[in-house]
């Protein structure tokens, strides 16, 4: 199959050109006017591969249209959520319908409770939750709880895990593979940092280091259980069930963040795939069908500690909101054991088209999938970590984004990024991804 240039057609915003300008450049004009480097989130301004900001007006299916009316296979997926691809029917009639009924209210709501019902059948380890706004609001306040329910201060995460923005979360690790956290952030005081311990993912042994370093002290280990921040890196053999072995030895709490991973592995997350059992999940993206949405949940006992129950405060006036509800209920409804059959069939095809592609063109990379999650990195062996994922060629990424930009594939605009393969994703456009890959990766030789 020959790759074509990106289709354009006709724009649903007006005249092609304003002032001599593209529409989205000056749309981009203003935006800059408006936002910090023209955008609301730092990935957006595609500094990291050379390229201009896109200004998207429409989705369908697996695909977007930007502001001049050329259309692309969309990988991105607004980072995750769009698991049944853009405006599904189910879920724009439920929106609809919520939106019709007005609110939000400020009370609960049926489709608070129907959408938590969903997510505990499929998740049994969440006997209760509590809904949020965001998965940044879900990582904050699960920390929170855990500190209250052990008693301690301490928090382990893992080097390259993006837990949100939260101060004690966005931190480095300083000399030593065991050590108290520095600040990754302008902003972030070195008291905060300090409280976060920050070792290699899939380091079982740095693990092991840093509890006896800190005996009963830890509160919680917070983990991607698939890194997704780095790019996709599955976990080694034995390693979450190794987390769970040492926090469970000296008292601390383990804690998922399944923002990414969460319905998009698996219906019951990282827990079914991997048969390992936390204390407490953070879920996003998925749960709201595209809606901004977080939630933490866990066993009972500890979210008997959250108000008004127990002494934990956390409160949201938009958490539960009626549209994200009825989003997240039609969403998960969809997805039953034959959508992820198909997920699976659909992005192995795509793994395999990519690696062939990459064989054929000559060039060495690692593509590392796990479920409907890819990432194509441009180094020879695959990544067990963020220290071996950043040693990929970032320039490499930056002229094979830029190529299949070109001929109409929108892949994230980081070599850090995962890839989102959807259920509207179908062989037509998997057969045209891996033709353009193939071409993109001969161009980005040299």
């Amino acid at each position: 199959m020959t790759p074509t240039v990106a289709r354009r057609r006709e724009t649903v915003i007006g005249d092609p050109t304003v002032d001599g300008q593209s529409v989205s450049a000056a749309w981009r004009e203003r935006a800059l006017a408006r936002f910090p480097g023209g955008v609301n989130s730092p990935v957006r301004a595609y500094r990291a591969v050379d390229g201009e900001p896109l200004i998207i007006v429409r989705g369908e299916g697996p695909l977007v249209w930007d502001a001049d009316g050329t259309e692309y296979v969309d990988y991105v997926g607004a980072f995750g959520p769009l698991i049944c691809g853009h405006a599904h029917p189910a879920v724009v009639v439920a929106v609809e319908a919520a939106a019709r009924d007005g609110g939000p209210f400020g009370a609960t709501t049926p489709r608070e409770v129907e959408l938590a019902e969903r997510i505990a059948a499929a998740m049994p380890v969440i006997e209760r939750l509590r809904f949020v706004s965001s998965g940044t609001e879900a990582t904050m306040s699960v920390l929170r709880l855990a500190r209250a329910a052990t008693g301690r201060d301490l928090v382990l995460k893992f080097e390259g895990g993006y837990h949100g923005h939260v101060d004690g979360l966005l931190v480095e690790a300083g000399s030593g593979l065991a050590t108290l956290g520095l600040p990754a952030s302008a902003g972030v005081t070195v008291a905060q940092a300090v409280e976060t311990i920050v070792v290699p993912y899939n380091d079982l042994a740095a693990v092991e280091r840093a509890f006896d370093d800190h005996r009963g002290r830890i509160a919680a280990v917070i983990v991607e259980p698939v890194a997704a921040n780095v790019g996709v890196i599955p976990p080694a053999p034995g390693f979450l069930e190794g987390l769970r072995r040492v926090t469970r030895a000296d008292g601390a709490l383990l804690v998922f963040d399944e923002v990414i991973t969460g319905f998009r592995i698996a219906r019951g997350g990282a827990v079914e795939r991997f048969g390992v059992e936390p204390d407490l999940v953070t879920l996003g993206k998925v749960i709201g069908g595209g809606l901004p949405i977080g939630a933490y949940g866990g066993r009972a006992e500890l979210l008997d500690l959250v108000a008004p129950v127990g002494p934990v405060y956390q409160a949201g006036t938009l958490a539960g909101h009626p549209l994200a509800m009825a989003a997240g209920i039609a969403t998960l409804d969809l997805l039953m054991p034959a959508a992820y059959r198909e997920l699976e069939r659909t992005a192995a095809a795509l793994e395999a088209g990519l690696r062939a592609a990459a064989a054929e063109a000559g060039v060495g990379v690692a593509v590392n999938r796990v479920g409907s999650l890819l990432t194509v990195f441009f180094r020879a062996r695959p990544p067990a970590d963020a220290t071996g994922a950043k040693a990929s060629d970032t320039a490499a990424f930056a002229r094979f984004h830029r190529a299949m930009r070109a001929a109409g594939i929108l892949v994230p605009p980081s070599q850090f990024e995962a890839w989102f393969v959807s259920l509207a994703h179908t062989d037509t456009e998997i057969a045209r991804t891996v033709a353009a890959a193939r071409e993109a990766l001969r161009a980005c030789r040299g």
